[in-house]
């Protein structure tokens, strides 16, 4: 998808998304926040969203959250002043492909039902292992293609309507894990279904 097509299927979705797509993909959401309290330090969120997350994170963790939809992003920082967690919470508009940090600079990093989203999902995942810190920790929730079983059917079907949809329904698992700083740690199929899969990758010590 070009960005384009992201920035205004965004702009379509967020009135409605905390109670549409992002209810489908609440489980996912909290299971990978779960995992990150227990690691506890500095979290980059890629793709916020509405910031949907942000309520499920213990108290003792930073969270620095981006995103490039400025509708959705609104919410996230209402979201923000209703739950009095600004001391904390930190968002921004940036593109996922050319994010403006530092290396190394954040213990775990976060890309939940993101990756399917953004165009060029390979230059995001090398960005995600540059600002992740050396024994850091990447935590990916998405949906991946099946090859086949009604799933894989549907997610064919799916897929000429990326534009419209504002996902790939066809998202290969591969486009992930061949990122060469980050190593497979853990893979754990989600409810619904097994529609969605929760990832933990680790970027190699120095």
């Amino acid at each position: 998808m070009e960005l384009k097509a992201v920035e205004t299927s965004y702009a379509r979705w967020a009135p409605v998304y905390d109670r549409t797509f992002g209810a489908l993909t609440d489980i996912g959401r909290r299971s990978a926040v779960r995992y990150m309290n227990q690691k506890g330090g500095h979290v980059l969120e890629v793709g916020v969203g509405t910031g949907m997350a942000l309520p499920h994170y213990a108290p003792h963790m930073r969270v620095t959250g981006i995103d490039f939809s400025g509708e959705m992003l609104a919410k996230a920082h209402a979201k923000v002043t209703r739950l009095g967690i600004a001391d904390r919470v930190e968002l921004q508009r940036m593109d996922a492909r050319e994010l403006a940090f530092e290396d190394d600079s954040f213990d775990t990093v976060a890309a939940m039902h993101v990756l399917s989203v953004v165009p060029e999902p390979e230059r995001v995942m090398a960005e995600i292992a540059r600002v992740v810190k050396p024994g850091g920790t990447v935590v990916i929730t998405n949906h991946f293609a099946r090859a086949s079983g009604l799933l894989g059917g549907l997610s064919r079907a799916a897929a000429p309507l990326a534009d419209i949809l504002g996902w790939h329904s066809d998202f290969q698992i591969a486009t992930v894990l061949k990122e060469p700083k980050l190593s497979l740690r853990g893979q754990q199929k989600l409810p619904p279904l097994g529609m969605m899969t929760l990832l933990t990758l680790e970027k190699a010590a120095a």
